[in-house]
C-alpha cells in the first residue's frame, strides 16, 4: 500500500515533503490507569484496614501481654544461644562456607516457626478471651435468674408467716408461730425450720409415740376446749393439766438447746389432734427408758438431725394456761 498522496494531473508539482499524522490514543488506556489507580487504593485501604483490625485484637490481649513477652524473651534467648553455639562450632570444627550458610539457614526457619508459634499464642489468647467473656455471659444470667428465684422464695416464706398466728411459750415467755388448723400446719412446714410431727392421739391408758417422746391422753373437753394429758421424756412424766386448745406447751430434753413445742389444735370426745414442733438439733431417737406403745404418729415433714453439743437443759414444769379457750377467742 502506498503511502504518496494522490496528486491530480492537472494540479503543479509541489516541493513540501509529505507529513505523517499519528493515530490518536485510544480511550481505553486511560480507562486502565483510573482502574489501575482505583484496585491499588483498595488495596492500600484493604491492607490499613486489616493493620488497624489486627491492632485493635492485640489490644485487647494486654491481660496476656507478660506470657507473650516471656516467650519471645525465650526465643531470643534460644536464638542467641544457637548462634553462640554455632560461633563456637565454627571455630571448633573449621565449618566451611557453605555448612554455615546452610546453619544460618537453619537458624532463620528455626525464627519462622517461632514467629508462627507467636501468632498462634496470640490466636490462642484472642479465643480463650472471647470464651471467657462467653462464659462469664452465661454465669451473670444463672446469677440473676438466682436471686430472682431466692426473692420470690423469700417473699413466700414471708407471706406464710404472716398467716401463722404468734403464742407465747409456757416455759420461756417468747413468742413462737403456731398452727391452728392443717392448713396452717402445712404452712408451717414449709418454712423448714423445725421438725414437725402430726399426731392424732385417742383417750387411753397406753402412751402413744409422738416422735422422740411418748403422750397418753387422759381426758379431753370439747365442749370448752381442754385437755389433760402425760408427755413422757429423758424417764419424765410431765402433765399437762386442763390445757387450752391452741397453746403452745413447751418441755426441755437432755442435749437439746431449745424447747420442744406442742400444740393441739382440736379436741373430741375421744380424742385430740395437734403437732409436735422440735428443734433441728434434736436425736430422732426416742429418749432412752421411753416404755413401747402400739400408738403411733406422722413422720416428720424432715429428718432430725443429731445434736452436736448436749447441754443441759431446764426442766419442764406444769404452768397455768396461758391463752384463753377458743370458744372465747
Amino acid at each position: 500500500m502506498s503511502i504518496t498522496p494522490n496528486v491530480p494531473p492537472s494540479a503543479p508539482p509541489s516541493n513540501e515533503g509529505y507529513v505523517y499524522e499519528p493515530a490518536p490514543t485510544p480511550r481505553w488506556i486511560p480507562l486502565v490507569i483510573i482502574v489501575l489507580f482505583l484496585g491499588v487504593g483498595a488495596l492500600i485501604y484493604i491492607g490499613y484496614n486489616s493493620r488497624t483490625q489486627l491492632q485493635y485484637a492485640l489490644a485487647q490481649s494486654n491481660n496476656h501481654a507478660d506470657v507473650l513477652s516471656k516467650e519471645l524473651e525465650q526465643t531470643n534467648s534460644r536464638v542467641a544461644l544457637l548462634r553462640a553455639q554455632l560461633d563456637v562450632t565454627s571455630q571448633k570444627l573449621g565449618l566451611t562456607q557453605a555448612e554455615l550458610a546452610r546453619a544460618r539457614t537453619m537458624a532463620q526457619q528455626i525464627q519462622q516457626e517461632q514467629q508462627d508459634s507467636d501468632a498462634k499464642l496470640v490466636a490462642q489468647i484472642g479465643q480463650v478471651q472471647k470464651d471467657s467473656e462467653t462464659k462469664i455471659g452465661q454465669v451473670s444470667t444463672d446469677l440473676t435468674g438466682a436471686k430472682s428465684d431466692i426473692a420470690a422464695t423469700k417473699k413466700d416464706l414471708d407471706d406464710t408467716k404472716k398467716n401463722l398466728t404468734t403464742a407465747v411459750g409456757d416455759l420461756n415467755g417468747q413468742g413462737v408461730l403456731i398452727a391452728r388448723n392443717h392448713e396452717e400446719l402445712d404452712n408451717l412446714k414449709r418454712l423448714n425450720e423445725r421438725n414437725i410431727y402430726d399426731f392424732k392421739l385417742t383417750k387411753s391408758k397406753t402412751p402413744q409415740h409422738v416422735g422422740p417422746i411418748q403422750v397418753l391422753l387422759r381426758s379431753t373437753d370439747p365442749k370448752h376446749y381442754k385437755f389433760t394429758m402425760t408427755v413422757i421424756a429423758d424417764d419424765k412424766s410431765i402433765e399437762k393439766k386442763d390445757r387450752n386448745v391452741d397453746e403452745p406447751m413447751q418441755l426441755y430434753v437432755r442435749g437439746v438447746r431449745a424447747p420442744y413445742e406442742m400444740v393441739v389444735f382440736e379436741v373430741t370426745k375421744d380424742g385430740a389432734n395437734g403437732y409436735l414442733s422440735t428443734p433441728k438439733e434434736a436425736a430422732s431417737a426416742a429418749p432412752a427408758g421411753a416404755a413401747a406403745s402400739g400408738g403411733g404418729a406422722a413422720a416428720p415433714a424432715s429428718t432430725p438431725g443429731v445434736s452436736t453439743a448436749p447441754t443441759s437443759a431446764p426442766a419442764a414444769a406444769n404452768t397455768s394456761p396461758s391463752g384463753p379457750p377458743r370458744s372465747q377467742q
